[in-house]
């Protein structure tokens, strides 16, 4: 796959946060977990633990995930991708500014990224899983975005970074983001079962999973989640699960269901996991390095 051309100006921002130099990006390593083996739990090793490695996007081909490259003692980020049928990882990007979150959009002929561009701004950007395209803005004025989900309608949600960060719903035909809520967290998720969005966010003192549904654009409360849980994934349309410290727990997507534990990794992930992918009985997940 062609390497994206280099563009102009070295960006040193955290795709999260304003202002945070890349040098003092957390280390972080991403494993897969095959979860269905004749054997049990397989856990494979995708990317080193000496940088930041994070934001996995888990497809029924392979595993794309943001990548830190240093270079000149100067760090920026790329998206990279490892194939789940040859083990090897190539690189998408090969750029001087830095992209992260990198999805698979809905027609699955382009990735979309969040792009920090040489004056700092953070745009949504797609790119043509082509060799005969460039990559381009999806969104001119929409920014500072953080994260994003895509629905089936070429439509999205995005976190867009603010005092308070704010889930914002548009298409790309609209164009124009549309504040449905506040105090979210980082996690973006459209359940295709029921044509919703799912996202964290604080209301009350309480950290809640909620649903947002873009026909009638009406936000609605599921259950509440620990504090400390950023990150969830569906495991079924029924079911949600969710890391605490370097253990997998599940709970059924209604107010007062019972939480199991799902997997437990600690003998692969002795600190943290912070972010998890899940597709085909195959699991992503991060784990934090000391």
């Amino acid at each position: 796959m062609k390497l994206i051309k280099p563009l102009l100006g070295l960006i040193t921002i955290n795709a999260l946060t304003l202002g945070v130099a890349q040098a003092n990006m957390p280390k972080s390593q991403i494993l897969l977990a095959d979860l269905n083996t004749p054997h049990g739990i397989r856990v494979s090793i995708i990317s080193d633990k000496t940088s930041y490695n994070n934001q996995p996007h888990l497809t029924d081909t392979g595993l794309y995930y943001t990548r830190e490259v240093i270079s000149n003692n100067q760090s920026q980020t790329d998206i990279a991708l490892y194939d789940l049928s040859s083990k090897q990882t190539s690189m998408i990007t090969n750029t001087a500014i830095s992209e992260y979150s990198p999805t698979v959009t809905p027609s699955g002929d382009s990735l979309s990224a969040i792009v920090v561009e040489e004056d700092g701004k953070q745009k949504l950007w797609q790119y043509p899983l082509s060799t005969e395209q460039a990559p381009s803005r999806i969104f001119d004025w929409i920014e500072p975005v953080g994260y994003h989900a895509w629905g089936n309608n070429n439509d999205l949600v995005m976190f867009i970074l603010g005092e308070p960060h704010t889930l914002q719903y548009t298409s790309v035909v609209a164009a124009k983001g549309e504040v449905v809520a506040n105090n979210i967290g980082r996690t973006l998720i459209y359940d295709k079962s029921q044509s919703e969005f799912l996202f964290s966010h604080s209301k009350n003192g309480q950290h809640q999973l909620a649903r947002f549904d873009p026909q009638t654009k009406q936000v609605s409360n599921i259950l509440r989640l620990p504090n400390q849980v950023q990150d969830f994934i569906l495991k079924d349309e029924n079911t949600i699960a969710y890391a605490v410290k370097n253990r997998i727990y599940q709970r059924k997507l209604t107010a007062g269901s019972d939480i199991s534990q799902w997997l437990d990794l600690s003998q692969y992930c002795d600190t943290e996991i912070s972010r998890l992918s899940y597709k085909n009985q195959q699991l992503a997940f991060v784990c934090s390095v000391k």
